[in-house]
């Protein structure tokens, strides 16, 4: 994907069935971390720090087939459903291919544990 200036033209750029994948996730992202959001290493990603990238939290990264929505310390999270695939580094994701895929729900449990962490003491 080419470089982009802003999370809006990242979302723009997607083909339409990505664009609908990020128009029923973000205000699920945006709800349980408002205006955290920004680019950060090319893709969206939403951190409890002041700058992006610090302290990040969650991301949505967009592959030729697919979403990913993923967490930087989601091997950390409870995740009773068993969707999240371990990645590298204590990451997590879960890939969507459909808007069917989104758990709003789900997904705000993992938002919420998620941003917990990030204020836990270190």
């Amino acid at each position: 994907m080419a470089k982009f200036s802003s999370l809006q033209d990242y979302l723009n750029a997607l083909p339409e069935t990505q664009q609908q994948i990020t128009d029923e996730l973000l205000p699920i992202i945006e709800a349980a971390l408002p205006g955290a959001g920004a680019l950060y290493q090319g893709h969206p990603v939403w951190s409890a720090g002041d700058k992006p990238g610090q302290s990040p939290i969650c991301y949505v990264k967009a592959y030729a087939s697919y979403v990913t929505f993923g967490f930087w310390k989601g091997q950390s999270l409870s995740d009773p459903s068993g969707r999240l695939d371990a990645g590298g580094r204590g990451m997590a994701g879960v890939k969507l291919r459909s808007p069917a895929d989104i758990d709003p729900d789900l997904f705000s449990d993992w938002l919420h544990q998620a941003r917990a962490l990030e204020n836990q003491p270190t």
